[in-house]
């Protein structure tokens, strides 16, 4: 008995097989790749370029970028923005194009998130070889550039003949669907294969669904957590990344509700609870709040959920202080869940947090240990309300008083992006976040150039949102090309432009541990070399507007709050620009972080950053 078939290309094929891959969770089906980036070359442009033009929009939409790297950070923005449930693809030249991948590729990987990457590739055959941009390795023949891909994908395969893209398309599809597997996921393609036909089976084109987990905790687990919970007399959660990707907030606020535990929230993990909420505690770590992280340290009983107890969360393992405290982990990932010798949860987080509030029916912590988290939460509001105020609208804002401004303006479901620099830990300490997905914070990687492309891809994952790209100076240099995109697609993108002259945070970071702030300003040169003259003058709300934005520039809090309205109603891509005040408003980081200082130096700063470094780094603990 013969089998239906298709003549179609290897790129006609992926093209038509991706269009009909979905995700389902509880009973709503999204489409698994809902759309594809790419950028064009002699490794790309004949096969899967072809592919998509043969194919069409309605059956796969084409988003034209104008930097690899950005493409993959706009998919990442994208599937962040829909819980991990739909994802985009980014198809590139071999050579260059595929190498500039690399960067997004470790971001979606580090930060769980799914993106798939179609990188052309050297001819499989041989014909042309060396072939343009081929890297000639001269005792691995097999080898190409894609392998710089490898350690920053969950999965990688190199497709050589037509009909090896079957068991590699499905194991992609898999991986990227797979909550505790999913990450940027390779299918480097040959040119040569790209273009080569073959008879498909018809099977390979049906509509295939990828049904996404709730693996509910194993009752020994449970019961052991359980039984932690009940003798803990100061237990705090750290709310993860995992409980926004799990939908599970509404679950978490049952729990908190029910037991009176706080809630403490990691960078990923921030909006978990709204900030209002009488148990929200906000940020924890290096860049939390005065509350949570004063709570961290006497916590005898710390509750991770969807967390990956990252450095700046831990305080470099200096924040868990509590003699006897001990750990219960809530993850879908047991890699994850084993992490701080803590009692595994291994579970899906709404179905373990749904499942952990039956088990704990009656159990409530005491009511004066709630008084006292409600009463350091109070005092901290007082702390973002006077470093958001401005007594003087005529004034240059700080940083702090733009975020004021800002949050004066945001709707409940506006969405806030940012990355890098010192906004990451002013925003973790201050931003008072609304809704889940409105603090959007790509903190895994904390990667320079993110925003702006995050950007257009929650734009068009949610389409009517407002969208606020915050950068300063020095991240907006690093990747401003796909405000051309932004501009090209109608995407109504705001971005916030902060001008301080160059890497504040990193010139704060390197003055602390002895650096000197070398190397960290837009400056020129002095007499004598270094980088101390005046500041360079450069104009990047003018480079904004070159590149099709509507620009609006503030020079006062007022004009400030009036041009952040004005972005928010527009239609069009929108930058507003403002040169701040540089004067520190925000608070003083809360707990440690570890950088290592020079251990010998002839200079008088790095010997004093020494004594301090070596007076806090005997905190360091490892819990076992």
């Amino acid at each position: 008995m013969s089998r239906s078939t298709l003549r179609l290309t290897v790129a006609q094929a992926l093209v038509r097989f991706l269009a009909v891959q979905y995700t389902e969770r509880d009973g709503v089906r999204h489409r698994l790749i809902a759309g594809t980036w790419g950028i064009f070359g002699h490794g790309n442009v004949a096969g899967i370029g072809q592919a998509l033009l043969e194919a069409g929009e309605e059956t796969m939409p084409f988003h034209q970028g104008r930097n690899e790297q950005a493409m993959v950070h706009a998919a990442v923005g994208h599937a962040r923005q829909l819980n991990r449930l739909s994802a985009q693809a980014v198809t590139t030249s071999i050579g260059p194009g595929a190498t500039n991948l690399v960067t997004g590729a470790a971001l979606a990987t580090v930060n769980r998130l799914p993106v798939l990457l179609l990188p052309g590739d050297y001819f499989a055959t041989r014909a042309a070889d060396p072939l343009l941009q081929q890297l000639e390795h001269p005792v691995e023949a097999d080898l190409s550039v894609n392998d710089t891909l490898r350690p920053v994908s969950r999965y990688f395969d190199r497709i050589t003949r037509p009909e090896a893209l079957i068991p590699s398309a499905l194991n992609a599809m898999r991986v990227l669907a797979d909550p505790v597997e999913t990450g940027a996921v390779t299918l480097a393609l040959p040119q040569d294969v790209q273009a080569e036909a073959y008879d498909w089976p018809e099977e390979f084109f049906a509509d295939r669904i990828w049904h996404v987990r709730r693996p509910a905790p194993e009752p020994a687990e449970l019961a052991a957590a359980v039984e932690a919970v009940r003798g803990s007399r100061r237990p705090l959660i750290v709310a993860g990344g995992g409980i926004h990707h799990s939908e599970a907030e509404m679950a978490l606020k049952a729990f908190v509700e029910a037991t009176g535990i706080p809630v403490a929230s990691t960078q990923a993990g921030k909006g978990s609870l709204r900030y209002d909420h009488p148990a929200d505690l906000g940020g924890v770590g290096h860049t939390g709040t005065a509350v949570a992280d004063e709570l961290a340290r006497t916590a005898d009983l710390v509750i991770g959920v969807g967390t990956r107890y990252t450095d700046f969360t831990t305080a470099s393992a200096t924040l868990f202080q509590e003699p006897g405290v001990r750990f219960v982990n809530l993850n879908v990932a047991a890699f994850d869940a084993h992490k701080l010798s803590a009692r595994t949860l291994v579970a899906d987080a709404r179905a373990g947090l749904e499942a952990l509030t039956e088990a704990l029916s009656g159990h409530r912590v005491d009511a004066a240990y709630e008084a006292e988290y409600r009463a350091g939460k109070e005092r901290w509001e007082e702390v973002v309300d006077a470093v958001y105020r401005a007594d003087d609208e005529h004034a240059v804002p700080t940083q702090t008083q733009v975020l004021g401004a800002l949050d004066a303006v945001v709707g409940d479901d506006d969405v806030v992006i940012n990355a890098a620099g010192s906004l990451p830990g002013d925003l973790h300490k201050l931003w008072r976040a609304r809704s889940p997905r409105q603090y959007h914070l790509e903190y895994g990687y904390s990667c320079m150039g993110y925003e702006i492309p995050a950007g257009i891809g929650v734009q068009q994952a949610a389409p009517g949102t407002p969208v606020w790209s915050l950068v300063g100076d020095g991240t907006y240099l690093m990747m401003p090309t796909e405000i051309v995109t932004a501009v090209q697609e109608g995407l109504p993108v705001n971005l916030v432009l902060i001008q301080n002259h160059g890497y504040a945070s990193i010139g704060g970071l390197s003055e602390e541990t002895g650096g000197e702030r070398f190397g960290t300003a837009y400056r020129y040169r002095a007499a004598d070399g270094t980088f101390t003259g005046a500041p360079l003058p450069v104009d990047l709300a003018a480079n904004a507007a070159s590149l099709g934005m509507d620009v609006l520039r503030a020079k006062t809090v007022r004009e400030l709050r009036d041009a952040l309205a004005t972005a928010r109603a527009s239609d069009r891509p929108t930058c507003v620009y403002v040169e701040t005040d540089p004067t520190p408003t925000a608070p003083a980081a809360e707990a440690w972080w570890d950088v290592p200082v020079a251990e010998v130096a002839s200079r008088d700063a790095a010997s004093r950053a020494r004594e301090r470094y070596d007076e806090r780094v005997v905190d360091r603990r490892r819990h076992l």
